[in-house]
């Protein structure tokens, strides 16, 4: 008999890696036999948020002809809503219900679903897929909002070591085991130390005209891609810096900047746009230990400071899905200068295309990019290094056939089975 499975995260009307990850990950575990239901918020923040997070862009979404029904109940701001989730849930009687985490601020309507599905089903296995414990800068009410969700869980899905010990340092009178292979303790909770699984909904296209494409963007022969939403903590201004070191040297060479300001809507000048700007920052203030303002954060105005504009191409947009493909197929390399890392679905979409990444090695990075084999590492914080590593690659690049061969042991189906524990 197949296991009942509900994935509980963003739907595919909306925007960013979560929601792409969420989908991908009901289709894999449908594809290894399980009933699969996902349940979606319909607003995943506090109303207050001024920011639109639902993809308008795309065509088609990414579960569509999937035969997997996509139920958006969850309203963050209506607490009605969370019963309504909690009894939809309750009502398919799951074997295992995933939450997707990756942020605090959702802290208290997860984990209030969490505990009452608990309490109705206790049979059922309620698991958290963690994409990073807490973000780097957080205050006391987000760390409390962490562990309130996170302890509610019975297994925690974890993409890498250091979220494993990012987990064990906040919540350390949890007793947890690790398993890389589904096995569950019976004496404790249990973390599967996984992976970010190479996302598959983004494909090459083999008919694709790259030449004509680089020509109609004004690409140089070698391209150096940054990709996804634009927030401080990518470090698109180490990207900037870095590369016009060594545009001078290389004419050829160009920086192609792929993605949407994270908070674009600051440019509209309404009043209820600019009420919601004001109340966010000063909750943000009281909230966050941080004085930095990510919405004063502008790495493009560096374009023209620096003049390298004539080997710059931005897309200063949210990419539809039906277009990501192309962007990857005329870059050389993926730029990921982050400020700190946890496992990135930018990395993931990458290795998808056999791309290599030019990474900082910090976090994440640090252990998941190998100099060579599928990119290289730059210091944290230093431009020069930076700079350095783009010149490497220039003078001598990673294979694309060494990128796939990596990305081969990151497959959705090894992934989903050991969440199903099916014996490999």
């Amino acid at each position: 008999m197949s296991q009942r499975v509900v994935v509980f995260g963003p739907g595919p009307q909306f925007k960013g890696g979560i929601s792409n990850f969420t989908s991908s990950l009901a289709k894999a575990l449908k594809q290894e036999g399980a009933a699969v239901k996902l349940i979606s918020w319909s607003q995943q923040y506090p109303a207050i948020i001024p920011r639109d997070f639902i993809d308008r862009a795309s065509k088609k979404n990414t579960l569509e002809d999937q035969g997997i029904p996509v139920h958006y109940l969850t309203n963050y701001n209506n607490p009605l809503s969370w019963k309504k989730t909690v009894d939809a849930i309750v009502s398919f009687n799951p074997d295992k219900v995933i939450f997707q985490w990756a942020i605090a601020i959702q802290g208290l309507p997860i984990g209030w679903i969490a505990r009452r599905i608990k309490q109705k089903l206790p049979a059922t296995e309620i698991l958290f897929d963690v994409h990073n414990v807490v973000q780097k800068e957080t205050g006391s009410l987000d760390k409390r909002l962490t562990c309130y969700a996170l302890s509610a869980a019975d297994t925690y899905i974890m993409h890498g070591s250091l979220t494993v010990e990012e987990f064990k340092s906040l919540l350390p009178n949890i007793p947890v085991t690790l398993s890389e292979k589904g096995v569950r303790s019976s004496e404790m909770k249990t973390i599967l130390k996984l992976y970010h699984p190479v996302y598959d909904m983004f494909t090459p296209d083999p008919d694709l005209n790259i030449s004509k494409i680089k020509h109609e963007l004004g690409l140089g022969r070698h391209v150096f891609l940054f990709f996804g939403f634009i927030r401080k903590y990518k470090g698109l201004h180490y990207a900037i810096e870095a590369f016009a070191k060594i545009a001078a040297k290389h004419p050829d060479a160009s920086l192609l900047i792929v993605g949407e300001s994270f908070w674009n809507q600051a440019a509209k000048k309404t009043i209820s746009v600019k009420m919601k700007t004001a109340v966010f920052r000063f909750l943000k203030s009281l909230i966050i230990k941080t004085a930095d303002q990510e919405r004063d954060y502008n790495p493009l105005a560096l374009i023209e400071k620096l003049e390298i504009g004539k080997q710059v191409v931005v897309i200063n947009s949210f990419v539809p899905n039906e277009e990501v493909n192309r962007y990857f197929q005329v870059s050389d390399a993926v730029v990921n200068y982050y400020e700190y890392a946890t496992p990135s679905g930018v990395e993931s979409i990458a290795y998808n295309f056999s791309k290599p990444i030019l990474a900082t090695r910090v976090g994440h990075f640090a252990t998941a990019i190998v100099d060579g084999k599928n990119g290289y590492l730059a210091e944290a914080a230093d431009v020069n290094s930076m700079a350095e590593v783009m010149e490497r690659f220039l003078k001598f690049p990673v294979a694309e056939e060494s990128v796939k061969q990596f990305a081969l042991s990151l497959s959705w189906k090894r992934y989903a089975q050991a969440i199903l524990a099916i014996a490999r």
